[in-house]
């Protein structure tokens, strides 16, 4: 829905694209991050923010949010609740909520209502599993997602063991889906009450009614607690189930595991080939059996038609994730001069070097670790720095053979590329300011320097403080730091330069990487948002207005002598950075009119600049591609949250070949240097090779992070460190592969 003219235009570093609905309490709203990714931002209403119990209520709601980590709820990406008006960005489903997808389509049937049923329970195992009981399971908060139904909005969450801000006597829930116990003394509700308002919305679910539906929220509260609920139009045996959910004693309820037990007996099995199912052929164990890509047909550019390996449907049961999440399956291709190898074994230094998969570093092995382990130099332990030890989310950077990592609660930390050892940790922060009120992010690295950009809340009503500060690669030391006005322009590294806005934040200033001394400054665009880039050491400004009715985006190339700025080229449309192509930037253009119910980003052409007069030429791709996109070698790679790859040309747009993964919310794909294999991962850490020339899966590594940290996104990030991949993982585990053995077991870091 469109924005209304006091809606803000960004939050939290966000631009706002549009509504996505309000409520009582708040609005929520479709945000996208500088990088392209999606998020919905809740904010909530004013006349709240000034309640300082309401106030904790929110912060209750992301600590619990925070807390629950699964397949089938929407984890936080960040969140505010000291702004002026809180907020909280999750991640953002692009799907209907059950109750838009009832009224416009009615009741669920068979394999929907199956995937609906065990999904919700679940997510409802996730939930109680971390202490939590969600308290307001309705249809407006299950969103109907292809892979399965996602829970949202914990606004009146309470952790098991904390009641104290629910006060006697009043009900918080929404009638219809609300237990008999939670119009009684909300103060005791437990796990049992989401397992009644599960039924309930299962009941509406199956027949487009509730179980107690009545004219006025009080004579339904009556029928909720008195009477018996109406289940004539549910077939058996799932009425039988569904009766049990909704008996008035809490102890006569079944659990979760029963519930997945009767769900799945009730309720059809998906039919053979049914598009809800996942593409799965696991091979065993070490042999060179390569799944096949899609292939091209070369007179029309599209898929030749093969018979389809066997699918495996997708389940909700625990078993079957577990044993999804498990599989390790390793499809060796054939390796020039690189036999496999035992797990733990060591291959000749020769094998590696002639082998497609590139010379190892010196001294290499494979290892792991995380981004609190102990530290050689600077604050030895994560914990050293105070603060209630909650985990952020690292972002890393790889550079001169070392992996440099920051994030939410994450102090710097340098770890050698080769061994996995922590180097240093950098004391960074003012003393006294606790790790729970400190966020990074490594801007790059330069000429012995790593630049970080650091915010530091108040921890009051005050606003954060965001500085640049320069860190010596090899001790950790500070160098130099620099206060910014973050709120309307990223930050960049180019060259030997970093590029931050300051002072006012409309215009942005150059700076030695080493020595931080001025070099320039430059003016940018009154009332717009930019982007600042390096493409080939030069930097770029990528700038977007405010204005909900212009969609103009002004580029603008600075000179890095001088500052020198140049008007390079104004584009219509949506458009994010990808890199360069023959000499001249290259840029993807999504679209905003897209059906976002069938997930993921679309693209659907490309854009090349001049960089030297501006002069842009648009190239339309043969088909619209969604995911997460890199360009590399001349070529695109597209990575859908379901795994899928595609390869694109982007000199003609055309489709090369399309392959399945089992990888569950893959990152960003990376090409080696060779440009032969691509790699990406997942929250999980686990690990795909795939050939460059023609799409063939060559391996797929088990899961190497601990936990999906926040709920499995933002997903991992890969590296190359020479032929050996490297990768981070949202809950702060670092780890190196060894390309040809991707099943050797780690050395700890």
């Amino acid at each position: 829905m469109p924005l209304h003219r006091d809606d803000p235009r960004s939050v939290g570093g966000y631009r706002i694209v549009d509504r996505l609905g309000a409520g009582g309490m708040g609005v929520v709203y479709r945000g996208r991050s500088r990088s392209g990714r999606e998020v919905a931002v809740k904010v909530v209403h004013a006349q709240y923010a000034e309640d300082p119990v309401f106030r904790t209520r929110f912060r209750q709601e992301i600590e619990a949010v925070r807390k629950v980590s699964g397949a089938f709820t929407a984890p936080v990406v960040d969140a505010d609740p000291d702004a002026v008006r809180p907020w909280m960005a999750t991640q953002y489903v692009p799907a209907p909520s059950l109750a838009a997808r009832i009224r416009a389509d009615g009741p669920l049937r068979g394999v929907e209502l199956r995937r609906l049923a065990l999904g919700l329970v679940e997510a409802l195992r996730d939930i109680h599993r971390a202490g939590v009981v969600h308290r307001d399971l309705k249809p407006a908060n299950v969103l109907v997602a292809e892979d399965g139904p996602r829970v949202i909005d914990f606004g009146i969450s309470r952790a098991a063991e904390n009641q104290t801000l629910t006060e006697t006597g009043k009900a918080i829930g929404t009638p219809p889906f609300m237990s008999p116990e939670q119009f009684i003394d909300s103060r005791s509700v437990g796990p049992a009450s989401d397992v009644f308002s599960l039924g309930a919305l299962l009941v509406f679910a199956a027949t487009g009614r509730g179980p107690f539906d009545a004219d006025s929220p009080y004579l339904t509260a009556y029928r909720v607690m008195n009477e018996q609920p109406a289940l004539d139009s549910v077939a058996e045996p799932l009425r039988a189930t569904l009766a049990r959910c909704l008996v008035k004693e809490i102890a006569d309820r079944p659990d979760l595991d029963e519930l997945a037990q009767e769900f799945a007996a009730a309720l059809p099995e998906p039919a053979p080939g049914d598009a809800h199912t996942v593409t799965l052929r696991l091979p065993p164990l070490g042999t060179e059996e390569p799944r096949t890509p899609t292939a091209v047909d070369a007179a029309s550019g599209g898929p030749v038609r093969r018979s389809r390996l066997r699918r495996l449907p997708v389940v909700a049961g625990a078993a079957g994730v577990l044993a999804v999440a498990l599989s390790v399956y390793l499809v060796l291709g054939p390796l020039k001069g690189g036999d496999a190898a035992e797990a733990g074994g060591s291959p000749s230094p020769s094998a590696s070097a002639t082998s497609r998969w590139g010379a190892l570093p010196e001294g290499w092995k494979p290892w792991q670790t995380t981004v609190y382990s102990a530290a050689e130099q600077g604050v030895k332990k994560a914990q050293d720095q105070g603060g209630e030890g909650v985990e952020g989310t690292p972002s890393c950077r790889f550079a001169e053979g070392a992996v440099y990592c920051s994030g939410g609660s994450v102090l710097p930390v340098r770890l050698d590329g080769a061994t996995g050892r922590t180097l240093w940790r950098a004391d960074s922060v003012p003393s006294g300011v606790k790790r729970d009120l400190y966020s990074g992010w490594i801007l790059g690295v330069r000429d012995g320097t790593v630049l970080v950009q650091q915010m530091v809340d108040s921890g009051s009503d005050e606003d954060s403080v965001t500085t640049v500060v320069a860190l010596d690669a090899e001790s950790g030391k500070r160098l130099w730091s620099r206060v910014v006005n973050d709120e309307n322009t990223d930050l960049v590294v180019s060259g030997e330069l970093v590029l931050a806005p300051e002072g006012d934040g409309r215009s942005v200033t150059a700076r030695s990487a080493r020595e931080g001394t001025r070099r320039w400054t430059a003016a940018l665009p009154a009332g717009h948002y930019c982007g600042l880039h390096d493409f080939g050491g030069r930097p770029y400004a990528e700038c977007s207005p405010y204005e909900e009715n212009s969609d103009d985006t002004l580029f603008y190339a600075f000179d890095p002598a001088d500052g020198t700025t140049r008007r390079l080229t104004t584009l219509t449309g949506s458009v994010t950075h990808l890199g360069t192509l023959d000499g001249r930037l290259v840029f993807a253009r999504w679209s905003e009119d897209d059906d976002t119910s069938l997930g993921d980003t679309a693209y659907t052409g490309l854009v090349l600049v001049d960089p030297d007069t501006g002069a842009a030429e648009t190239r339309k791709l043969a088909q619209d591609q969604r995911g997460e996109l890199s360009l590399a070698h001349g070529t695109l790679f597209f990575v859908t949250s379901s795994g899928q790859v595609t390869s694109v040309s982007p000199r003609t747009g055309k489709l090369l070949w399309q392959t399945r993964t089992t990888l569950e919310q893959p990152g960003e794909p990376v090409a080696d240097q060779q440009g032969r294999t691509v790699y990406l991962a997942s929250a999980s850490g686990r690990v795909a090779a795939l050939d460059v020339a023609g799409g063939t899966l060559l391996w797929e590594s088990y899961p190497r992070a601990d936990h999906l940290g926040n709920g499995g996104w933002p997903s991992a990030e890969v590296f190359l460190n020479g032929g050996a991949p490297v990768v981070s993982t949202p809950d702060g585990t670092v780890f190196s592969v060894d390309p040809a053995h991707p099943e050797r077991k780690p050395a700890p870091g």
